[in-house]
């Protein structure tokens, strides 16, 4: 029985594609260089090290809100903050609207 249920498993997990083991592969790689990095960092100033991080996550924040490609679970937080800036789509949508006729 339990050499059945080992081999199903087995079975199962050769009909994942390799693309899925690369990107956990990765993943995990990311991880730990973003650990190491971190440790390396720790006696560095704190200050300096708030505002960078403060930076980054900024950049990346401001870019998930353009292009609307958030995670899924933040979605709602983003869609309270959109409004207050711009977006990919209304930026599109006035670049479609026909001009102001002249005067």
């Amino acid at each position: 029985m339990i050499f059945f249920a080992a081999a199903s498993t087995v079975d199962k997990l050769k009909q994942i594609p390799p693309q899925f083991w690369w990107k956990v592969g990765l993943v995990v790689l990311g991880l730990v260089v973003i650990v190491l990095i971190l440790q390396k960092l720790a006696g560095a100033n704190k200050v300096l090290m708030a505002v960078i991080a403060f930076v980054v996550i900024m950049i990346v924040g401001v870019n998930w809100i353009y292009e609307r490609n958030e995670p899924a679970f933040l979605t709602p937080v983003v869609d309270k903050i959109a409004p207050f800036l711009p977006s990919k789509g209304s930026y599109g949508a006035k670049q479609q609207a026909s001009p102001m006729p002249k005067r």
